[in-house]
């Protein structure tokens, strides 16, 4: 007896204008179902993936947002080179089984007459990639914003791979009374351990073949401190590697791992690690618990 025909997986449902979304959204609370949010900026590889992924362990349905957020992006930064993969995006939501795409564009989000802006503090001023980025977050915060009253989801999955970001949205969820669980999901690494990110496609090959130092120095780092030894001198040894391995460095720092202020010792834990470093002209984060 032949065995039925495979079925195909189903196109998620592409939505452009918030009124759209909205009756989508409404029609999904109206039956009870939970639903998920995966905000993104498209280019999506096997991390975000993993975060459909969670998303759709934790709720009935799952939409992920498409936009790349222009007040996020400095004017020296690669907002207009950021890389855009629509069609490929799209085949890989379908395999993963997402049921909705919301893709607005810069003038659904910010028509004309837009004049509110988030400013958020806490961990969004904990002098790390702010000290760099001073814009960053304020777009973050802003976007993200909106993306959870578009949406209204149950559940909001953000990667732990952007780990101050993901404090800063928990912390904005919290401070607007958002009826949100944001939800952290693991760092999605490549076999090497480069922790994986759309921006790993400007590497060259002789970059791509060093990216991986920044993994090591963290792990050596948290090893060496869950052991007991002082913070401050591994870290000390941990910046000389990277500058060493040919990265400029921005930062290395340990820091609570819920606010993101400085720690001295163990006891001031729990202790997150963070890197910022750029390799040629492409910028590298990445992080780790201890």
């Amino acid at each position: 007896m032949a065995s039925p025909p495979l079925r195909r997986p189903r196109r998620p449902r592409i939505l452009h204008l918030v009124p759209q979304l909205r009756r989508a959204t409404d029609r999904i609370k109206a039956t009870g179902e939970r639903l998920a949010l995966v905000p993104t900026m498209g280019a999506l590889h096997d991390g975000h993936l993993s975060l459909v992924r969670l998303a759709r362990r934790r709720a009935d349905r799952v939409v992920v947002s498409i936009f790349v957020n222009p007040t996020q992006f400095a004017p020296n930064e690669d907002f207009a080179s950021y890389p855009r993969t629509w069609d490929r995006d799209i085949a890989l939501l379908t395999r993963a089984g997402v049921d909705m795409v919301w893709a607005p564009n810069a003038a659904t989000m910010y028509p004309d007459g837009f004049a509110t802006r988030l400013v958020p503090g806490g961990p969004a001023t904990a002098g790390l990639e702010d000290a760099f980025r001073p814009h960053f977050f304020g777009g973050v915060a802003t976007v993200v914003a909106k993306l959870l009253l578009q949406c209204t989801p149950d559940v909001a999955i953000f990667g732990e791979k952007d780990y101050q970001q993901l404090c800063v949205v928990t912390q904005l969820a919290k401070d607007l009374d958002q009826p949100v669980k944001i939800v952290g999901a693991p760092t999605q690494r490549e076999p090497d351990g480069l922790a994986m990110s759309s921006r790993n496609a400007y590497l060259s090959v002789e970059e791509r073949a060093v990216a991986p130092v920044l993994y090591r120095v963290l792990r050596n780092c948290a090893e060496a401190m869950s052991g007991g030894a002082a913070i401050a001198p591994v870290l000390t040894r941990g910046r000389r590697a990277i500058s060493g391995a040919g990265f400029a460095l921005d930062y290395l720092e340990a820091r609570h791992a819920v606010t993101l202020a400085r720690v001295r010792t163990l006891r001031d834990g729990p202790i997150r690690l963070l890197v910022a470093a750029r390799i040629g002209r492409t910028r590298l984060i990445d992080n780790l618990a201890v």
